[in-house]
């Protein structure tokens, strides 16, 4: 009995909390009206809203936020909340929005009107709160019942066939009008039904529930796919199809490969065995994907592409991933190459540094190196830069690599000491996965304690853009930083957006002025202007500048000029390796 009412009452909670995370929109031309309402709403809990003063704007804005509920105002100009309505139901999306009309006219011919029209509910103003509370509560519950019935799968509890449509035409006009990218991954288990046959329909669809879960994992735990520019639950959505089928849909991707990071972890998670009534199942997963754009824009024939490329990998033995445009699925394959042998680099120490020197814009003397991995690779032979470190970081092999960077840097620091080269700095870049891994200041403290160098020759660098997220955490690890005795300093700084209003509490010591500045500022005032900014600002605070991609005499002068203290580039140097750059060293 005591189980059964904790399960009322869990059930109950998850209902308020759907209830209380609806989408409410309101249209009024009167705004203090709608905030008069959204005061007695957010006081009750309720927490998402849409206010549209303009009722011209209405149904461009509906169509962008699909709420959950519309309170509607009847009487305003231009656009009456008569026509407002009218468009509204002979929307085939929003034929059955909840709509509750606001209004101070309270004639019984308005109200028959306003019904006759397929208003769900009418209240007259001024609108008493409980009433509003009650009226939206039970307009909001109902909802939830209906379309838990029309809309989402009893078994696994996902969005059924009918929302998939609607979603996904929805989602594409959007990407349209926005210019996104958006992805469609058409999911099918593999031999589903020999399962079926060997262990049952009931434990089949056991599985299927789990599988669901497991998808549903996979997005909540992918970090790197998105712009900032919506909620997740908006850009994110699971489908069930049919049977043993599901779909994906993957709003504003940053890019159409990224599509295939999340299919190889939805494959992985899949792989995983199932334990069901003491016995393990294996199950593994066909995946094809298409995109927009690059695809047919049409929600119907996308999803007939992504078919066509799930059916290509089920009839090659499934347990794969293919692309519908040939082009797209190239580019994947080559990235899946080069991250096969990326993981194997490592082991096969294939990585080695070069250093690229830091030069004392008044003297002209080597006062420090900046250490920068390359990859020698026995088949390919020295990889770009720009070709495996993103990559290193979407798959998160960039901690590992950045350990072995910075141990390594630290050991030929030691080793330059022990010469006779002591004043020598190094400069090592640190990647936001390295600096948010739980063990990443231990490791640190231990790669400076194991060595004899003095820690103050030691610069790590960190990138403007690194500090936007969670800013008060990342001080707090440069705090951390720096009572280890190393020097920190900002990477590409004057391409962010919020350091200057942080400036005076980073604890830093130098600021590096990106390439992108340099090589304009002599041809465009603004940029000069910027340049000459930073320079100020950082000496104020006493803090080192360095002018990287420095590569003119023009160039050189300006930033004399205006007193930045070092720089980098061609000007001088390359990056070098240890055996070419010790030689200038000892010089």
């Amino acid at each position: 009995m005591d189980k059964l009412m904790q399960e009322e009452l869990q059930i109950k909670d998850e209902l308020q909390s759907q209830l209380l995370d609806a989408t409410i929109m309101m249209i009024d031309d009167e705004k203090i009206n709608m905030e008069v309402v959204k005061a007695y709403l957010e006081n009750a809990g309720y927490r998402r809203f849409v206010l549209v003063e303009k009722s011209t704007e209405a149904m461009d804005v509906l169509n962008e936020t699909k709420p959950d509920i519309l309170l509607l105002d009847l009487i305003m100009p231009e656009v009456s909340g008569f026509e407002i309505l009218t468009k509204v139901r002979a929307n085939p999306i929003f034929k059955h929005l909840s709509l509750i009309v606001l209004t101070s006219s309270d004639d019984t011919e308005t109200k028959l009107k306003a019904l006759e029209l397929g208003a769900t509910d009418f209240l007259a103003k001024p609108v008493d709160p409980s009433e509003l509370l009650l009226r939206l509560r039970n307009t909001l519950g109902a909802k939830a019942y209906m379309d838990q019935l029309a809309y989402f799968d009893p078994l696994t509890k996902l969005p059924n066939r009918h929302r998939f449509f609607e979603r996904f035409d929805w989602a594409l006009k959007k990407a349209k009008r926005h210019n996104d990218n958006v992805a469609l991954l058409h999911i099918e288990l593999d031999n589903f039904n020999k399962i079926n046959d060997t262990i049952g329909l009931e434990a089949g669809d056991e599985i299927l529930f789990l599988v669901a879960r497991r998808i549903e994992s996979v997005i909540r735990d992918t970090d790197i796919l998105w712009n900032d520019s919506g909620d997740d639950e908006e850009m994110v959505n699971v489908f069930r199809l049919d049977g043993n089928v599901f779909s994906l849909l993957l709003d504003r991707i940053e890019k159409s490969e990224n599509a295939a990071l999340v299919a190889e972890r939805i494959s992985e998670v899949i792989r995983k065995p199932i334990n069901l009534h003491n016995r393990e199942i294996y199950i593994t997963a066909s995946i094809g994907i298409a995109v927009y754009p690059g695809e047919n824009t049409d929600c119907y024939a996308m999803l007939k592409l992504a078919s066509s490329a799930k059916d290509f990998v089920k009839n090659k033995g499934g347990d794969a991933i293919q692309f519908s445009s040939m082009e797209i699925n190239n580019m994947y394959e080559r990235r899946l190459s080069l991250e096969s042998r990326l993981r194997k680099a490592l082991e096969n120490d294939e990585f080695l540094l070069h250093y690229q020197p830091k030069v004392n814009i008044e003297t002209n003397q080597i006062e420090g190196v900046e250490a920068l991995v390359r990859w020698n690779n026995g088949q390919d032979g020295l990889v770009p830069p720009y070709e495996f470190i993103h990559l290193a970081e979407e798959t998160g092999l960039i901690i590992p690599i950045g350990e072995w960077v910075l141990h390594t840097a630290v050991a030929q620091l030691e080793k330059w000491n022990q010469e006779g080269i002591q004043s020598i700095s190094m400069s090592v870049n640190l990647s936001m996965k390295q600096i948010e891994a739980a063990d990443f200041l231990a490791k640190v403290g231990n790669t400076i304690d194991q060595s004899s160098i003095n820690p103050r020759h030691l610069i790590l660098e960190v990138t403007e853009s690194l500090l936007m997220n969670d800013i008060e955490g990342k001080i707090n690890i440069m705090k951390s930083l720096r009572e280890m005795g190393t020097k920190l300093s900002i990477d590409d700084f004057g391409t962010g957006y919020s350091s200057l209003s942080y400036l005076s509490r980073l604890p830093v010591d130098e600021l590096k002025i990106d390439r992108s500045f340099v090589m304009n500022m002599l041809h465009d005032n603004q940029i000069s202007a910027v340049v000459s900014t930073i320079i100020f600002l950082a000496n104020s605070f006493g803090l080192q500048t360095v002018a990287e991609g420095v590569e003119k005499r023009g160039e050189l002068l300006f930033l004399q000029e205006k007193q930045c203290k070092q720089y980098q580039g061609y000007l001088f140097s390359k990056p070098l390796p240890e055996s070419e750059l010790s030689g200038l060293l000892k010089k």
